[in-house]
């Protein structure tokens, strides 16, 4: 696929994925959800990725939602649609990812440009960055899996008043409340989300992948996140990465894992 709305590029095993509509504050239409849901899948089945740094151009916003313009004239099922396609193509897929996807959240990140950021594994923030579900002063609610993701993020009492209210909180509020791993100046940005991602990477890429399928069935209606975990861990015993792990342990040098 030829990109028109990200850009995407893998440099020392991170694949960068920036949403690149800048005059649009970055708004997510049909054309850039496609887009991500491929360099996700890209992501997903590529060796030479160990992580994704996802983040918006400029420094306004990360993603300030959705296009609007694409669906003000929807019904209900295509409304559901829309959604259904959504969750699964990209949202979920970016949850469900085996490699450690990490959001640079470098401005607005506003309705379903929250929702892409609460889909990643972890969130940096830089300091001017504005976050919020406004999603009820049209009308709608989260339709990405803001509903579900926010609660499991800061709790249910919190996260009804976030969307209800439909107010913005500052960064700072947002990792006060566990929505942000991290605070840090717009110029620090990338630099703390490679530096979190180069750690990652010296780990054997097996077992992360395991353990983000094991916390990820935490959360999962129907799994029990215990026996994912059994099983995972089991799994792991089987892999060149536990053998070299364990090796270099006990020769007391550090780990070359391959993946394997």
């Amino acid at each position: 696929m030829v990109y028109q709305n990200i850009l995407s590029e893998v440099k020392e095993r991170i694949l960068y994925i920036t949403i690149n509509r800048e005059n649009k504050l970055n708004a997510l239409n049909k054309a850039t959800l496609a887009e991500l849901a491929h360099a996700i899948a890209f992501a997903s089945s590529n060796e030479e990725v160990r992580g994704v740094l996802l983040t918006g151009a400029g420094e306004k916003a990360f993603v300030a939602g959705a296009d609007i313009s694409e669906f003000s004239d929807y019904n209900i099922e295509q409304g559901m649609l829309l959604a259904r396609e959504g969750q699964a193509n990209v949202f979920d897929a970016i949850e469900n990812c085996p490699k450690p996807v990490v959001a640079a959240v470098n401005g607005f990140a506003l309705g379903g440009g929250l929702e892409l950021a609460m889909a990643c594994h972890m969130r940096i923030a830089s300091e001017n960055a504005k976050l919020g579900l406004p999603e009820v002063t049209l009308g709608l609610i989260p339709g990405y899996g803001g509903t579900q993701r926010l609660t499991q993020l800061i709790g249910k009492g919190k996260a009804i008043e976030m969307i209800v209210t439909a107010d913005m909180i500052s960064a700072e509020q947002a990792e006060k409340i566990g929505l942000v791993n991290y605070v840090v100046p717009q110029s620090e940005l990338i630099g703390k989300a490679e530096e979190l991602l180069n750690k990652i990477k010296l780990r054997a890429p097996l077992a992360v992948a395991s353990a983000i399928k094991a916390i990820n069935a935490s959360l999962t209606e129907g799994l029990n996140g215990f026996n994912v975990e059994i099983e995972e861990f089991g799994r792991c015993f089987g892999t060149a990465d536990f053998k070299e792990g364990t090796v270099a342990f006990l020769e007391k040098r550090k780990a070359s894992f391959v993946g394997k």
